[in-house]
């Protein structure tokens, strides 16, 4: 896909890779397609439980399609003939397995598993696939024609390209605030745009680049970038830098992308020829945004980087992770000096191989926030007893929610319990937010409920740490409205402009306060600082959480006692009933 600098609001291409840029632009269009078998790449099998190989399901669908739109055409030509129909492709042609273990992070969960539709335009904003009757998206209402890749969050969502949803004085208003010498410094280069799937699938890959168009126009409108932060200078990092973080293995294995077309780490893990390029790019500006920080060029700073990089462990990529660009910034924050490095991490998937990396090091402290559903949400690590190993047992903190639909409340309410008063006992040199934007309202893959006002008052939370030396990561999200709208709150708190919040209006949900406790029971041994919230707590909400629990056993006490309710109709009916009859007699004299 070339890269449209148009979509990019007011920033400029730098001149040092303007020509190579275009060259590489021409090459993505006029390229030949080939065939890609001999071109994947497969780190081991430890995501085989998690990922789903398509390419069965993608030859279906294409045949089919081939297939349907020919006899079409026959049809309304009189020519008709109906010898083979989309029943027998389906019967003869392709066999198809069930495969429990399977997840394929970038397919929303909803959406049912082998059916065949034919496909007639994609959302823009959420990838959702959309018959050709409907001009909004049937997911997330977005027009059809938005222009939400030019203007950002700020253009309508229900009508085509229009302009901006703010009044032109307004957007005045705000560029007349524009601060050259900023001290928050932003890490953005366009050659990470070129990293994208070149294979056609049955829909667009969710990480893709739009996710930076989205954003950087966003912040080009509302005059922010470029405007009232600075632009880091891009680079490569350096194969030594890269291992303090990752082995030869992983290295090595993404550098070779670059002399390949298209080729694939897992399923859902895909490099073309300049990935790896942008792999380096994404490392090299945490690496010099955390030394920047830290050394005080710069007082916060956040990047705007793409592949992601918490999923990618020491070995391996995973989880559409080339290099763990958090982990990088944390090794290059202590080359400068810092001793204590916090990584939170409030993607909606668990950063298993930030984990991995640090689990043995007690001079970084990690804590994640994220949907486990007892380990069946992708990647399927992060239960609330994995503590870290060896010494560091306490400095790995995982907050393990417990179900979908996890909004502002609950994460803010984690985040007053757990997170700051580890966090403050711990006393970091230096802070790094692993910032998806996934969890946020209207994502296809989190399916939460996080808003930006939420994500915002989170990162003035984080900001009071350190001395404010703050350094926000891109991981994942994958709605461009809701990306796009919490990314530029996040930034607008780095700027001084964050929102006041009232902590007494925090109420969570059951599940997500059932989650706190949970994790402050465990991380107590730990953190002597939580006992006193976990006590408080308890005595607080304990009885009526224990009431739940007991009421819940019992009613599944009642339905075993009961039997098997199609008693009811087979021959066993009147024992279905003189058991009922029994057993709710003796259930009246229990409570008398």
């Amino acid at each position: 896909m070339p890269v449209d600098s148009n979509l990019c609001g007011t920033l400029e291409r730098p001149s040092q890779f303007s020509s190579a840029l275009r060259s590489a632009e021409m090459q993505m269009n006029h390229r030949p397609k080939r065939g890609n078998a001999e071109n994947r790449l497969f780190n081991g099998d430890s995501e085989s439980n998690y990922a789903r190989d398509e390419q069965s399901e993608d030859a279906m669908f294409t045949a089919a399609n081939s297939h349907f739109k020919k006899h079409s055409e026959e049809q309304e030509n009189g020519q008709g003939s109906s010898d083979v129909t989309l029943e027998d492709m389906y019967n003869n042609n392709y066999e198809f397995e069930d495969d429990e273990d399977d997840d394929s992070d970038w397919e929303p969960s909803f959406q049912a598993q082998n059916v065949l539709e034919i496909a007639k335009w994609f959302c823009v904003n959420c990838t959702i696939d959309n018959f050709a009757t409907s001009v909004h998206c049937e997911f997330c209402g977005e027009h059809r024609q938005s222009g939400i890749i030019k203007y950002g969050f700020l253009a309508s969502a229900f009508s085509a390209e229009e302009g901006l949803t703010v009044s032109e004085a307004d957007a005045t208003v705000r560029l007349k605030g524009i601060v050259a010498d900023s001290q928050t410094a932003i890490g953005f280069d366009e050659r990470m745009l070129l990293h994208e799937e070149v294979e056609a699938k049955t829909r667009p890959h969710s990480e893709r680049p739009d996710r930076l168009r989205a954003i950087a126009a966003s912040l080009a409108a509302t005059g922010i970038f470029p405007g009232r932060c600075s632009p880091i200078l891009a680079r490569e990092i350096t194969r030594e830098e890269l291992q303090m973080v990752h082995s030869l293995k992983n290295i090595d294995a993404v550098e070779l992308t670059s002399h390949l077309y298209s080729s694939y780490f897992t399923p859902d893990t895909y490099a073309n020829q300049y990935s790896a390029c942008a792999a380096r790019l994404a490392a090299g500006l945490c690496f010099d945004l955390a030394t920047s920080i830290y050394s005080g060029s710069a007082k916060n700073g956040f990047a705007l980087i793409r592949p992601p990089g918490h999923h990618a462990c020491v070995k391996q990529a995973m989880g559409f992770c080339l290099h763990n660009n958090a982990a990088i910034a944390a090794s290059a924050a202590q080359r400068a000096g810092a001793k204590k490095v916090l990584i939170i991490d409030w993607d909606v998937h668990h950063g298993n191989g930030t984990q991995e990396i640090f689990e043995k090091n007690k001079s970084v402290l990690y804590v994640s926030l994220h949907r486990h559903e007892g380990g069946r949400f992708y990647p399927g690590t992060g239960a609330a007893d994995e503590v870290g190993t060896m010494d560091a047992e306490g400095y790995c903190v995982n907050i393990p929610w417990s179900c979908g639909g996890v909004g502002d409340n609950d994460y803010i309410f984690a985040f007053q319990q757990v997170v700051m008063p580890i966090a403050s006992e711990f006393d970091p040199d230096f802070t790094i937010i692993s910032a998806g934007f996934d969890a946020a309202r209207g994502d296809p893959l989190g399916c939460c409920d996080v808003t930006p006002t939420g994500y915002a008052q989170m990162t003035q939370m984080c900001s009071a740490l350190s001395g404010g030396k703050l350094l926000v990561i891109l991981e994942g999200g994958y709605n461009l409205r809701s990306i796009s709208s919490s990314a530029t709150a996040v930034v607008k708190v780095l700027l001084g402009d964050g929102p006041e919040h009232d902590a007494d209006q925090v109420i969570p949900t059951k599940a997500g306060l059932r989650t706190v406790l949970e994790v402050l029971q465990i991380q107590m041994k730990y953190w002597p600082s939580l006992e006193p919230k976990y006590l408080k707590l308890e005595s607080e909400c304990g009885c009526s959480t224990l009431q739940d629990r007991t009421e819940l056993l019992l009613k599944r006490k009642r339905r075993c006692s009961m039997g098997p309710t199609w008693w009811k109709w087979g021959r066993r009916r009147w024992l279905y009933r003189i058991w009922c009859k029994n057993f709710s007699l003796n259930h009246f004299k229990g409570y008398n």
